[in-house]
C-alpha cells in the first residue's frame, strides 16, 4: 500500500479524532469517499453565494450517515475559496428561538466560530475588522501619496469605509450595524481599547441592554433573540462588500429542534427555521449559505419533525417523479446522504490503515483481503443494515488498528473471529456523546 504524504499534526489529529468519534477539523480530505456528487452539489452552491445568490440546503441521514463530516468539509473548501464561515451544534441552550435567548446564544456561537482562511479556528472577527482596514489604508496611500501620518489622511480612510457601510444602512437594522463598524473603526484609528471592546461586544451580541449600548456606543438597539439572524444577513453582505466571497452558516445536531417536548416551543424554532428558508430562496439575503445537518427523524416525522407541517412537507417532500425512479437528486433543498457501498467502505478502510501506519511509523502486515474480511465479519455479525452507518466502523477499525499496533502479538483473524469481537451498533447513542453519534463518513 502507498504511503500517504500527510504531516504528524494532521495525522495525529485524525487517529485521535477518529478514534473517539469525532470530526475532525483537520485533513478530511485525506478520508473523504463515496461523497462526490452530495459535495460537488454543495460546491454549486458556493459559486451561486459568491456571485450573490443565496443558498439553503439541508443534509439529511441517520445517526452516523456523513451530515458533521460533509458540513465539515463543505466548510474547509469554503475557506480555501475565501468565504467567511461560521458553524455551530444546536442543544438544549442553542437554538433558533426560545424564551431565554437560546437563539442569541445560539448567534453568539456562531460569532465565536467566526473563521477565514487566515483563522480557520475561530475568533475571526477581530482579523476580519482590521484586515479591511489595513486594506482601506493601503489603498488611500497608493491612490493619494499621503502617508500614514499625513493631516487629513484618516479622513480619506473614513470616507472609504462610509462608502462601503452605505450599502448595507438601508437594510433592516443596516443602519445601527453601519454605526458599529464606524465606532470600530475610530476605536483603531484613536487607539480607544475601550471603545473598541464595545464594538465588538456589540457585533457579538453580548450586550444585554439598549440603555447599556446607547451610553458605550450611541446607538439604539442591540442584537437580540428576535433580531439575531437579521444580523447574520447584514454580516454576509458586509463581508461580502469588503471583498470575501460570502458567508457560510453551518448548523448542525439540528435533531434537538425535533427533541423540544413543548409544542409551542419547537413550532416557533421551525417557524425561524422557515423564514430563514424563505428569506434564501426568494432573495432577500445576499451572499449567504445557510446548511443545516439533522437526522430523517427531524425531517420527516409527521407528528413532531418538519413534515408536521404543511408548509415544510411541500417545500422538502421528494418529488413523486424523483420517488418513482428510485433515483436520488442532489440539487434541491435536502441532501439525504445514502450509504456507502462496500467497496467506498474498503477504499475508506485502506486511507485510514495508511494514514494509521504513517503516524506511528510502521510497516502494516494487514492486506486489503484481511479488510474485506473485517468487513465481512461486520456484516454477519450485525446484518447488512449496519454498513449503512460506518462511523462506528471507523472507531472499531481505529481501535482494532491500536491493539495490533501496541501488543504485536495479537494477530489480526484471532482479534475480529473471537467471540469477544462486538462491533459498535450505530444508531446506539445514547451512552455516547452527540459528536461520537453524529460522526460518520
Amino acid at each position: 500500500m502507498t504511503k500517504q504524504k500527510i504531516s504528524k499534526k494532521v495525522s495525529t489529529t485524525l487517529i485521535n479524532s477518529l478514534g473517539a468519534g469525532v470530526v475532525p477539523r483537520l485533513g478530511l480530505e485525506y478520508i473523504a469517499v463515496g461523497r462526490e456528487k452530495e459535495l460537488n452539489s454543495l460546491l454549486q452552491n458556493l459559486t451561486d453565494i459568491s456571485e450573490g445568490v443565496a443558498a439553503f440546503r439541508f443534509i439529511i441521514g441517520n445517526y452516523g450517515s456523513g451530515k458533521s463530516f460533509i458540513l465539515q468539509l463543505l466548510r474547509n473548501k469554503a475557506m480555501e475559496q475565501g468565504f467567511v464561515v461560521a458553524d455551530a451544534d444546536l442543544s438544549t441552550e442553542r437554538r433558533l428561538a426560545g424564551s431565554h435567548n437560546e437563539g442569541l446564544a445560539t448567534y453568539r456561537e456562531l460569532m465565536s466560530h467566526l473563521a477565514t482562511k487566515t483563522r480557520p479556528d475561530g475568533g475571526a472577527l477581530v482579523a476580519i475588522l482590521e484586515g479591511w482596514i489595513n486594506k482601506i489604508q493601503q489603498e488611500v496611500v497608493k491612490e493619494t501619496g499621503m502617508r500614514p501620518n499625513d493631516e487629513g489622511f484618516d479622513d480619506q480612510v473614513e470616507a472609504k469605509i462610509r462608502e462601503v457601510v452605505h450599502y448595507i444602512e438601508d437594510l433592516v437594522h443596516g443602519f445601527d450595524f453601519a454605526n458599529v463598524v464606524i465606532a470600530y473603526w475610530r476605536s483603531y484609528r484613536l487607539d480607544d481599547d475601550n471603545l473598541k471592546n464595545a464594538s465588538l461586544r456589540w457585533l457579538r451580541g453580548e450586550f444585554n441592554t439598549k440603555t447599556e449600548a446607547r451610553a458605550a456606543l450611541g446607538v439604539r438597539v442591540i442584537i437580540d433573540d428576535e433580531t439575531w439572524y437579521d444580523y447574520i444577513k447584514l454580516l454576509a453582505k458586509f463581508v461580502a462588500e469588503i471583498g470575501y466571497q460570502g458567508l457560510l452558516i453551518f448548523i448542525d445536531e439540528a435533531v434537538n429542534l425535533y427533541q423540544i417536548s413543548t409544542t409551542v416551543t419547537r413550532e416557533k424554532n421551525y417557524n425561524r427555521l422557515l423564514g430563514m428558508f424563505n428569506d434564501t430562496m426568494q432573495c432577500k439575503a445576499e451572499h449567504l449559505g445557510i446548511f443545516i445537518g439533522g437526522t430523517t427523524q427531524f425531517l420527516e416525522d409527521q407528528n413532531r419533525g418538519l413534515f408536521a407541517d404543511p408548509a415544510w412537507r411541500r417545500r422538502t417532500k421528494e418529488s413523486r417523479f424523483i420517488t418513482q425512479s428510485n433515483t436520488q437528486e442532489y440539487f434541491g433543498p435536502v441532501i439525504r446522504l445514502n450509504p456507502l457501498s462496500e467497496t467506498e467502505i474498503l477504499t475508506l478502510l485502506q486511507n485510514l490503515l495508511a494514514i494509521h501506519t504513517v503516524n506511528f511509523g510502521y510497516d502494516s502486515l494487514l492486506k486489503s483481503a484481511d479488510l474485506q474480511t473485517f468487513i465481512q465479519e461486520i456484516t454477519t455479525r450485525l446484518g447488512a443494515e449496519a454498513l449503512l452507518t460506518p462511523g462506528e466502523i471507523i472507531r472499531d477499525f481505529i481501535s482494532i488498528l491500536n491493539l495490533l499496533y501496541q501488543s504485536p502479538d495479537i494477530k489480526f483473524p484471532e482479534l475480529i473471529h473471537g467471540s469477544n469481537f462486538q462491533p459498535t451498533v450505530a444508531g446506539e447513542e445514547e451512552n455516547l456523546d452527540d459528536d461520537v453519534a453524529e460522526f460518520s463518513l
